[in-house]
């Protein structure tokens, strides 16, 4: 195989699939990138870690000699990273070594046979629909916060998505850690009715969030069954995320959501985030917890530790319930704050020891439960 790329073009679609890759791998063929250079003058590139696979076409200068090779991902990457901006990379193999050329610049790299490279069998893909990349990106970022990191909750580890009959028809994403839940809701997507509940692990969600970035102007197509989602971001000369699912059932989490919840309290989320931010600025790993002591229009902040002292901050609000005191792990609390975006945020509460909905009001299409803590 030999080809000639543009620097830029080679570098972007490097950064693209080497963050797939992980960095100790016991297998060695894990580690490295498939090239496979065509007679029609792209080039293809993939990578994978047996559980997610990501393929990306580039158009080269100049394809040589059509083949295909496998090298390593991270090695060439930061090559092609250090080359001189606007130079041509050549891309030549042979006796099992790949040499990389760039102005003044030549690397051997060692290779690996193409026929040792695993691909991920997606299998038939019954559910197929199109989604705006914008949509798909504030599903993501309104959600994902709330990913559990506890593998042996393992179901917990992704996005889990399906679609409901409301109203209207809508596709829902819901993530939980136990402590907190996220859920953004959107219109279902034609071509979506009738899809498997389906959860999209951590790692998919993290590299799919990181392509989509460069595509937010376009339609992502998505592909999926009970075990496997594919999705395709822009075009021909795009990219394609394949990734297995994470096969385990996801808690029916609308029990948890509080539908009684009486007592309102509205604020600032920007000034209730610098307060909850301050006051946290004294709590040591035991003591996360922020004391939220509610009054007729205002709500005061505050965090006793044992070692650093105490804090304590108040917030002009809208509350016109009985007062009382509960208290919130303060990291969480600001997670979710952080998702409002606009000069109001409701908190609807029980009591001390039951969960409390927090939105921005009653159309936002995110939504989020807190479990208080005990202070």
């Amino acid at each position: 195989m030999k080809a000639t790329i543009e620097r830029a073009t080679l570098l972007r679609c490097l950064s693209h699939v080497q963050s797939v890759v992980e960095r100790r791998n016991t297998i060695p063929i894990l580690s490295n990138v498939l090239i496979e250079a065509s007679p029609d003058g792209s080039v293809r590139v993939m990578a994978t870690d047996l559980d997610l696979q990501i393929v990306e076409i580039m158009p080269a200068r100049e394809v040589e000699r059509p083949g295909s090779i496998t090298v390593s991902a991270h090695l060439l990457f930061d090559i092609a990273r250090k080359l001189p901006d606007g130079s041509q990379v050549s891309l030549d193999c042979a006796d099992s070594r790949m040499v990389v050329k760039a102005g003044r610049s030549r690397f051997q790299l060692p290779t690996l046979p193409r026929d040792d490279f695993p691909v991920i069998v997606e299998g038939d893909l019954p559910t197929s629909f199109e989604i705006s990349a914008r949509t798909l990106a504030e599903l993501i970022d309104r959600t994902r916060f709330a990913i559990s990191t506890e593998e042996t909750r393992y179901y917990l580890n992704g996005i889990f998505l399906h679609v409901a009959d409301e109203a209207q028809p809508v596709l829902k994403a819901a993530a939980t850690d136990g402590h907190r839940l996220a859920r953004y809701t959107i219109a279902r997507p034609e071509g979506a009715e009738g899809m498997p509940d389906v959860i999209v692990p951590r790692k998919c969600v993290a590299e799919l969030r990181k392509l989509l970035d460069d595509v937010l102007d376009t339609a992502v197509l998505v592909d999926l069954s009970a075990s496997k989602v594919r999705f395709t971001l822009g075009g021909e000369h795009g990219v394609v995320l394949t990734s297995k699912l994470i096969d385990g059932t996801f808690p029916d989490y609308s029990r948890v959501i509080p539908t009684g919840n009486d007592k309102l309290l509205r604020l600032d989320p920007r000034s209730f985030f610098e307060g909850v931010d301050r006051v946290a600025t004294i709590a040591t790993e035991k003591t996360r917890a922020v004391k939220m002591a509610l009054e007729n229009d205002k709500v005061t902040l505050s965090v006793t530790s044992p070692e650093n002292g105490t804090a304590a901050e108040e917030i002009a609000a809208e509350y016109r319930a009985a007062g009382f005191e509960i208290g919130f792990n303060a990291n969480y609390l600001k997670d979710i704050l952080s998702q409002i975006d606009g000069d109001m945020v409701e908190l609807h509460l029980a009591d001390a020891g039951a969960p409390t909905l927090i939105r921005k009001d009653d159309k936002s299409a995110a939504l989020y439960v807190l479990m208080p803590m005990r202070v």
